[in-house]
């Protein structure tokens, strides 16, 4: 049982971050294109970042594709931590950068390990229509 508690609240505060994250994207769209385009990443890219974190915070906090959902979160992290934080010598970057990859391993754990008992029961949902 608190195994199970356990990763449901690891899913959720997992979940959190990129759910937030996600919505701050979509309602500050345009900054957001602007920040990928300094450092060199096309603007067109944001639109798949926000499938992936929404996505994959919505998969999280329902346990549904946990493990799917994680490792495209984790490899989300791992690229976010290269392309974005990658100055090493500043101090500032090299906390986003140990941040981004310490996420990913926790995803990581997650896709090794699975969501725990409390998810979403496939066999309940109904398809739409």
């Amino acid at each position: 049982m608190i195994q199970d508690s356990a990763a449901l609240l690891g899913r959720w505060l997992l979940a959190a971050l990129f759910l937030h994250e996600s919505w701050m994207k979509l309602t500050h769209f345009g900054p957001s294109v602007a920040y990928m385009e300094r450092f060199g990443v096309p603007g067109w890219l944001l639109p798949g970042a926000l499938v992936i974190e929404l996505g994959g915070g919505i998969l999280l906090v329902l346990g549904l594709f946990s493990r799917h959902a994680a490792l495209a979160l984790a490899a989300f992290c791992i690229a976010a931590a290269g392309l974005f934080h990658n100055v090493l010598s500043d101090g500032n970057q090299l906390l986003h950068f140990e941040k981004d990859l310490a996420i990913a391993g926790g995803l990581l754990v997650l896709c090794a390990f699975g969501p725990g008992r409390f998810v979403l029961p496939l066999r309940r949902l109904k398809p739409l229509g």
